[in-house]
């Protein structure tokens, strides 16, 4: 199937899926879970099919080491990947429209579930980012420097690890297209309302949101390229919400006593501080400015 083909139908899936909105969060939040599950799964699998080096990858996760500016570029990646700067807006505003809240007592609850569907959430997609480069890293580092696009890689699967290999990667690929997308709609048409003074129907913000994706490929941008550029994209951004969300949960004025506590406030102000370094190095970089430990 050609590749605008392909867009076509997960356009028509994700409008399929987000049609479930209108029945409340939690069809949406299980249809998503799922993919996710799903997505995860085919990761293990892959990895038990894989001959991967543990005793090196364990290491790995503990010593971390960037050789050269390919490898900061995809670590900012992932960090945008994985802490989507959209999806902060797209959680705060369905957390509104969960169970509206009577109370302290409530609201109190509510938010002890909502930090511990965050944390989940955010583990399970860095477990699975670490699931893809470990099963990337042992399926074709030794010996397989040519495969660079994610074409190539499930051609190259199955000589390599059989057909069950690529069968698995196939299906996670159309998950996470297809949950990605979804989550990316959402996001796009919750931040596009709230940022207007003025109602956009519903289709209108949806087709908006799909549509500089086809317009990517109709250009013939590397799509491989274009999928970690935008993650950049995204890392780069991510410190705007980062400091707002920052500033606004510090604030006793605005949060009274669920204002965040000197604990999370430490946690956070790191957390803003360590992305923002990996965006200034990958930009100094970028205009060839020499960086010391990279090639």
């Amino acid at each position: 199937m050609p590749l605008i083909s392909g867009m076509a139908v997960t356009a028509v899936v994700t409008y399929g899926i987000l049609l479930f909105e209108g029945r409340g969060f939690r069809p949406i939040e299980l249809i998503i879970g799922a993919l996710v599950a799903a997505i995860g799964l085919c990761y293990v699998v892959e990895m038990v099919i894989a001959p991967v080096a543990w005793g090196e990858a364990a290491l790995g996760m503990v010593v971390p080491s960037m050789p050269d500016a390919t490898a900061l570029t995809i670590s900012v990646g992932i960090i945008g990947a994985t802490v989507m700067p959209h999806a902060l807006y797209l959680h705060s505003g369905l957390m509104q429209n969960r169970v509206p809240a009577r109370d302290d007592g409530e609201r109190r609850k509510l938010l002890r579930f909502s930090n511990w569907e965050c944390v989940i959430a955010l583990a399970v997609a860095g477990a699975v980012n670490m699931a893809m480069v470990i099963m990337a890293s042992a399926a074709f580092h030794a010996g397989h420097p040519d495969v660079a696009e994610i074409e190539t890689a499930s051609h190259s699967l199955t000589p390599l690890l059989g057909g069950a290999a690529a069968g698995f990667f196939l299906v996670s690929l159309m998950a996470s297209g297809i949950s990605s997308s979804a989550v990316g709609t959402m996001a796009g048409q919750m931040i596009m309302q709230g940022f207007v003074g003025f109602h956009i129907p519903i289709w209108v913000r949806r087709l908006v949101t799909m549509l500089p994706a086809f317009v990517v490929v109709l250009m013939g941008v590397n799509t491989t390229e274009a999928l970690v550029y935008s993650q950049v994209v995204l890392s780069f951004a991510l410190p705007i919400p980062m400091i707002a969300l920052v500033m606004f949960t510090r604030n006793r004025a605005i949060m009274g006593d669920f204002a965040n506590g000197r604990l999370v406030d430490i946690a956070a102000l790191a957390g803003m501080v360590i992305i923002l370094c990996l965006n200034v190095i990958l930009l100094l970089d970028t205009f060839g400015v020499p960086i010391p430990g990279l090639v």
